[in-house]
């Protein structure tokens, strides 16, 4: 220890000291019996030494849930259609194979998508 820590030490007893000589008599009962109450229950802190280890056991277990997925294997590729295909598909074609007259006007083939539903329902 420091000197300036003996120092410290030293004062905060003498506070310690002289506040305890000048407590009410009622409240230094009631703070004995304080504690007597708070050392008797020895249980509650054995919960709370049970709690910490739980909890961190259900965190950790909720993290490797949300990490690993059961029955989540890989993805599988998507197929997309080419020009050539026969088959429609809703997909947009990939940016590298598709033409970029395409990309001109997405409003219109936004527009014409929309119509072609309605008028499709209507049927």
């Amino acid at each position: 220890m420091s000197q300036h820590d003996q120092e410290l030490e030293r004062r905060a007893r003498n506070l310690y000291l002289r506040a305890s000589r000048d407590i009410d008599p009622v409240i230094a009962g009631r703070l004995r019996a304080a504690r007597r109450t708070a050392l008797a229950r020895p249980h509650a802190s054995a919960a709370r030494r049970l709690l910490l280890p739980a909890g961190a056991f259900a965190v950790l277990a909720l993290a490797t849930l949300m990490v690993w997925q059961p029955g989540g294997g890989p993805p599988s590729p998507t197929v997309v259609a080419q020009p050539g295909d026969s088959e429609p598909n809703d997909l947009p074609p990939d940016a590298d194979s598709a033409d970029p007259a395409l990309y001109k006007d997405l409003q219109f083939y936004s527009w014409l998508a929309y119509n072609d539903t309605r008028s499709s329902s209507r049927k």
